[in-house]
């Protein structure tokens, strides 16, 4: 079936992995790319998330799913896409503003389309991958992301920014169903990852699975944690926060810190459950990096989306998958890996 797709941000770095993996797989696709720059090629179109009067260039080209893959802090793109009832996929959103989102989504009665939070690690993954875990998700009562991230992988600036923005602002993890205030790269635990990395100090991390795992999926102890590839790196930020340093430190400054990014690296999470048959574990190494995978979650989101019937209303990206089905589609892709200890 043809669809006429729309990636806002479309010329960032997951925007374009976005496009070139969705249009190999999908050549039924007619493909839209917004951004900022003026329109130059016959599928560009100028559209910017801080000015709606430029969403107008979106009215007239029939789009059926919007897919954003730029930071859009006043969910302008979002209000649009249910005004005019277009499909709509974002994987941008730190926890705060995934909250807001939701929050304005799910004020607004008779939605006319389907709404997709893809928010979360790697594209929001986790949350799918880790049913494949327990033969009953429900009793899921702990559930650990852990991260492996490499200042040689190519990164997009959003989350270096995030992160300095917050880094000095505590935020929420879960201890049965209690909300434990607690801060980025503090409280480290020893982890062994796969693939070769071998025991790294893993710290205090933010992101939307933890929410989405305790909020949504009903888990009562939820935590993040994640290590850098350097363990000077990952001491340095861990004394950083211990001495309060980053409290005084300019956010010009803590930009410089987080913003570096590589030619490309793996990347690695291991996800860990315990349920009532015991400790569970499912490890992911993307070979091609943060980018290509959290961009091929994407192309998977968009393609469940688009090829099956589901109603209008408001998804979190795991809810439009079969765990297996999607366990299976990303270990059949080139460069990634996938082991399990069940």
């Amino acid at each position: 079936m043809g669809s006429n797709i729309l990636i806002v941000g479309g010329k960032g770095m997951v925007g374009k992995t976005i496009h070139r993996i969705l249009q190999s797989r999908n050549q039924e696709y007619t493909i839209y790319i917004g951004s900022r720059k003026e329109a130059i090629m016959e599928y560009d179109i100028m559209i910017d998330v801080n000015k709606p009067e430029t969403f107008m260039n979106v009215v007239n080209r029939n789009i059926d799913l919007i897919i954003l893959a730029v930071n859009d802090k006043e969910d302008h793109i979002l209000r649009f896409a249910i005004d005019n009832a277009i499909d709509y996929i974002d994987i941008t959103k730190p926890t705060p503003d995934l909250v807001k989102a939701l929050t304005i989504a799910a004020a607004i009665p008779n939605i006319n389309s389907r709404i997709v939070f893809s928010s979360g690690w790697m594209g929001g993954l986790v949350s799918g991958l880790m049913n494949t875990l327990s033969r009953v998700p429900e009793n899921i009562q702990e559930a650990k992301l852990y991260v492996y991230y490499s200042v040689k992988d190519l990164a997009g600036e959003s989350s270096a920014h995030f992160m300095a923005e917050n880094v000095a602002k505590p935020f929420i993890c879960y201890q049965s169903n209690r909300q434990i205030p607690v801060r980025h790269f503090l409280n480290s635990e020893d982890f062994k990852f796969s693939f070769g990395i071998g025991k790294r100090q893993a710290y205090n991390f933010d992101v939307p699975d933890l929410y989405i795992l305790n909020q949504i999926e009903k888990i009562p102890t939820v935590h993040v944690k994640m290590t850098y590839d350097s363990k000077l790196i990952t001491w340095l930020l861990g004394t950083f926060q211990k001495l309060r340093i980053f409290n005084i430190l300019s956010l010009k400054e803590r930009r410089a810190i987080f913003g570096s990014s590589g030619n490309g690296d793996q990347s690695v999470f291991e996800i860990v459950i315990k349920d009532d048959q015991g400790e569970k574990k499912l490890s992911l190494q993307s070979k091609k990096g943060q980018a290509e995978l959290t961009a091929l979650a994407t192309v998977l989101h968009t393609e469940m989306l688009l090829h099956t019937d589901f109603k209008n209303k408001i998804y979190f990206a795991h809810q439009l998958h079969d765990p297996i089905k999607l366990y299976q589609s990303l270990a059949e892709y080139e460069g990634i890996t996938i082991e399990t200890n069940i």
